[in-house]
């Protein structure tokens, strides 16, 4: 190569001096013919044949030279790349290798560690891959003197430079010194300080501010060579070695390294000698015992917990990775994992004792708080517990797992293999503590993990499988019960209310759903869940108090911003979705069971509205998730820059939902579909009256896998439990579905507590306009549907009927006629047609409200009584001759309670002036076969929904909400993803 380099630099040169002469006899040339003055056309021609010629040698000699140069730059990059031995171990120093190799040197041996078991050490696996000599040394020296054998293999690979990324083992100076570049040693900490194996920690634990890493010239000292290179960064308040390590010094000091060989290669590595001034050296914390060094006032207290915060938090997240700090709580010798230091109100929790600490500590959702000194507390978020590592939150309390699973040999063989996936995928020694996350795992891992399992042991799992059970313990234990069929982490234990009843049997729980768990409310106190139909009692439900909504919000927004739902990818959440939709179609019969007896719905109508819309909202919903984004704006450039801008949808946070007796658990569905849809976490106060579909919802959603923390449901009153999370400063959204008088309470509370935004569904009283040209038929048994459509506990119902006066008598007639055949009795007999009130109060206002239309004068033409039985039965009902001005024509009854008005023949803009005439906008309809007409009207009523020729036709695809008094914002459709997301506006210059 260097030969064929000089015969083309020798070509180039004399081409160049030929070049020269050339033009210099075409100038001769062409100025001899100046001088004889030949004629014009000759004297142009032979300047045009000088120019081609001229031109031809000109690029005849920028190629050669071009040549030249290629030859030359490729010359001094071959000449410049290195002969380098790797020596040290692990994935970084697999890494360096890696690079290394990409950047043109050439590794001619690998110096590891051996095998552990059957585990190899990453570098060794990359350079095998490579065909790369690889060496296992397990020592390089014998009673202080170099191993003969190692060093001379060493030698013989004739390396330029040796190269040091990560190297546990003290290597002699016969091998340091023998290349001509010596060598080179990744060290993390900013040389001179905190020289030693444990650089890291003790940076932490010293408070340091800054933290870093150095690549030193390696010398007879330890870590006391010339700077070669250093790289720094901030210390954050909550780093530990982990995240210091992964965010900073591993990936910045893979590329250092690489930089600093080809630094060295180069000829501008500098060597800078490390000043004393500064220089420490601490010792290693591997030994346990090393912990209390000048930290401890004896064995049994560790942590000393009479200083202030910020010392205790930097000595424990400074032992955070490895062996971690150790205390005593309720009397057990703990190991604290993953300190911060606590800046927000003191929550409430479960007191435990911390000794040496002033005060208790106190178990929470986010982990264990301690207080210090100074009167600041730091919180951890995981414990070392008889060997298991568990969340702190969890500490006390009673495992609900099933027994310890027996395994069969095939069994054991299974957990086996999985052991083995896992070590190939994380490249780490798995233990059974060991968390897949904490290793540093991402979606890609998860996405391997799962295939691996289905090709090796042909057992398919979701993400969401992994995301429950973040330990291999706890994976292995789910991987076992699901190759049996079974469950592990999806059921939770909890008190259960189990009847035979409509020819099954059915269960629900009756406590508070908060953070993943079942439990009693912190008053004790109890709602008791009556039986519309007989007007028995069917259990007692826990009812919350402020203080368990503070727990529930805690929990919720914890799962919101460090959980494992915040961490899942969109598609993944639509999966639980999706899950949880199966789930409730599975349970439908069960939960359509349960919303009849606790709410007096007809049991084939719970089945097919209650339940069956419930289930398309999830699913509807859930195809939402992965389809939420932004767009990018075109704005004016700021010259000579251009800008770039982009709107980002994102989450508003925790969400507050209460929701009516009316539907119970559709109005669940439509309204915390779209919020977990979004992204939120929910707090959720179902109504007092009717909360057991609600209970049962939770249930599944933990078998729809579901993270602790993500659904809350508090059953309780709205004064109490509804109150305390409007008021609460950390609820960001809250919808609401209820009277318009409550909603304006809520809108005022939302408002002085931390303006959150808001959402109403309320009250209505809908027009529902009949002209002459309709089909008459159709139009009264709309009507009539319209109005005894879920016994007229219906938000949208047709609260006032406007028919015409040419078919006013007749349509009187026939829809009085049809109501007199409705069917009153138990809801759960299959040919009911009409069930009792939800509750015992509102049949009382129904009763009232009769008798207010009668004592003004309105008609009645049938029902206007409750029914002779026990129970909360009321007649369906007929009102004929209703006034403008009558109470009747303008409250809304919520009831089984038809008003009728007639109006002018062809009075359309008449009666459109009266259908508008109230402050409800909820809903409306028109029956007419005049398609410019229905259109007319559409444009002209003010109400939110406008049916033409039907009634009571709603679908989860469409947006569904009010105007005026009857709300604002929007249930169903895409439109409600709106009400639980953000926009963010992003603008960048470049």
């Amino acid at each position: 190569m260097v030969k064929l380099y000089v015969v083309v630099s020798r070509k180039v040169f004399r081409t160049n001096a030929m070049t020269l002469r050339k033009f210099d006899c075409l100038a001769n040339f062409v100025y001899s013919f100046d001088s004889v003055g030949c004629d014009k056309e000759a004297h142009r021609s032979c300047k045009i044949w000088v120019k081609v010629k001229a031109v031809t040698i000109v690029r005849v000699w920028v190629k050669l030279l071009q040549v030249h140069c290629i030859f030359r730059r490729y010359l001094e990059n071959v000449l410049s790349k290195l002969k380098v031995a790797v020596i040290g171990q692990s994935t970084f120093a697999s890494e360096v290798y890696k690079l290394l190799r990409k950047d043109g040197h050439k590794v001619v041996g690998v110096f590891t560690i051996p095998d552990r078991g059957n585990r190899e050490d990453p570098l060794a696996s990359t350079a095998a891959a490579d065909s790369v000599p690889v060496f296992k040394v397990k020592a390089w020296r014998k009673q202080g003197k170099p191993l003969a054998e190692i060093v001379s293999k060493y030698k013989s690979l004739s390396a330029d430079l040796n190269v040091l990324p990560f190297c546990s083992q003290f290597i002699p100076m016969d091998i340091i010194n023998h290349p001509r570049l010596k060598s080179i040693c990744y060290h993390p900490s900013l040389l001179p300080k905190h020289r030693g194996v444990s650089a890291i920690n003790w940076t932490l634990i010293l408070g340091d501010s800054e933290a870093g890493f150095s690549i030193f010239w390696a010398d007879d000292g330890l870590d006391t060579g010339p700077v070669l290179l250093q790289q720094s960064c901030k210390v954050e308040h909550n780093d530990t070695v982990d995240s210091l390590y992964n965010r900073f010094l591993y990936p910045e000091g893979i590329k250092a390294m690489a930089k600093a060989v080809n630094m060295v290669a180069d000829g501008t590595a500098p060597v800078i000698p490390q000043p004393d001034e500064g220089a420490s050296y601490e010792p290693s914390l591997g030994k346990e015992e090393l912990q209390m060094a000048s930290i401890l006032k004896n064995t049994s207290l560790i942590i000393k917990w009479d200083q202030p915060a910020p010392a205790v938090h930097n000595f424990i997240r400074g032992l955070d990775s490895t062996p971690g700090a150790w205390t005593m709580v309720n009397g057990e010798k703990v190991k604290l994992y993953g300190s911060q230091l606590w800046s927000k109100p003191e929550p409430d929790g479960v007191a435990v004792e911390v000794k040496g600490a002033d005060s208790k500590g106190i178990v929470h959702p986010e982990g264990l708080l301690v207080p210090c000194k100074d009167g600041s507390m730091i919180n951890v978020c995981r414990m070392l517990v008889d060997g298991h590592m568990i969340p702190a939150a969890n500490y006390g309390r009673k495992k609900q797992d099933l027994e310890v699973i027996q395994l069969m040999d095939d069994e054991q063989e299974m957990l086996i293999a999985l052991k083995s996936i896992w070590e190939g995928i994380l490249n780490i020694r798995v233990e059974q503590n060991t968390d897949f996350f904490a290793t540093g795992a991402g979606s890609m891992d998860v996405v391997r993990l799962v295939e691996e399992i289905k090709e090796k042991l042909k057992i398919t799992v979701q993400n969401e499988d992994l995301f429950m059970a973040t330990t291999f313990k706890e994976f292995g234990e789910a991987i076992v019960l699901k190759s049996r069929g079974e469950t592990s982490k999806t059921e939770v234990q909890h008190s259960s209310i189990k009847l035979y009843v409509n020819n099954m049997d059915v269960s629900f729980p009756n406590q508070l759903f908060i953070n993943g768990e079942f439990v009693d409310a912190e008053s004790g106190t109890v709602l008791d869940s009556v039986n519309p139909t007989d007007e028995s009692v069917i259990c007692q439900v826990q009812r919350a108090s402020k203080t368990d909504v503070n727990k529930a919000v805690q929990a919720a927004k914890v799962a919101f911003e460090s959980g494992e739902w915040s961490k899942m990818s969109a598609r993944d959440r639509g999966l639980i979705m999706y899950r949880l939709a199966d789930l409730m179609e599975e349970h439908k019969e069960e939960l359509a069971t349960i919303e009849s007896i606790d709410s007096g719905a007809v049991y084939t109508l719970a089945l097919k509205t209650h339940v069956g819309m419930s289930v398309e909202t999830w699913r509807y919903f859930a195809g939402w998730c992965d389809k939420i984004h932004g767009s990018t704006i075109p704005i004016s450039h700021a010259r000579p820059n251009k800008n770039l801008t982009f709107t980002k949808k994102e989450p508003i946070g925790l969400c507050g939902l209460v929701t009516p007796w009316n539907y119970p658990l559709m109005m669940l569905s439509w309204k915390m579909a779209a919020c977990l849809a979004a992204g939120n976490t929910v707090v959720m106060k179902p109504a007092q009256v009717s909360p057991l579909t609600a209970l049962k919802f939770a249930e599944l959603s933990v078998k729809a896998g579901f993270p602790p923390g993500v659904i809350n449901i508090l059953p309780g009153t709205g004064s109490e439990a509804g109150n305390a999370i409007a008021r609460h400063p950390d609820v960001r959204k809250l919808g609401f579905t209820g009277s318009t008088g409550v909603g304006q309470v809520i809108m005022r509370t939302c408002a002085d507590s931390n303006l959150k935004k808001v959402s109403l569904e309320l009250g209505g009283k809908s027009p529902l306009i009949i002209f002459d040209d309709c089909d008459l038929d159709r139009a009264v048994r709309m009507g009539k549907n319209g109005v005894f459509f879920n016994k007229g506990e219906n938000c949208i119902a047709a609260g006032r009927l406007f028919v015409e006066a040419s078919i006013h008598d007749e349509f009187v007639r026939r829809v009085v006629e049809r109501t007199k055949k409705l069917v009153v009795g138990d809801p759960l007999k299959r040919d009911t047609q009409h069930g009792p009130q939800n509750h015992k109060e509102h049949l009382e206002k129904l009763v009232e409200f009769c008798a207010i239309g009668v004592k003004e004068g309105a008609k009645l033409e049938c029902g206007g009584h409750r029914v002779n039985r026990a129970g909360y039965f009321f007649e369906p009902t007929v009102f004929t001759n209703v006034e403008d001005h009558m109470y009747i024509a303008r409250e809304e009854s919520f009831g089984p309670i038809m008003v009728i008005s007639k109006f002018d023949t062809g009075d359309v803009d008449g009666v459109i002036r009266r259908a508008n005439n109230t402050e409800f906008g909820l809903a409306s309809g028109v029956f007419t076969k005049d398609i410019n007409r229905a259109l007319y009207v559409a444009e002209k009523i003010d109400a939110g929904t406008v049916f033409v020729n039907t009634y009571n036709k709603t679908d989860v695809a469409a947006p569904f909400g009010g105007f005026k008094q009857s709300g604002f914002g929007k249930d169903l459709g895409e439109e409600a993803l709106n009400e639980y997301l953000k926009t963010k506006c992003v603008t960048l210059e470049y």
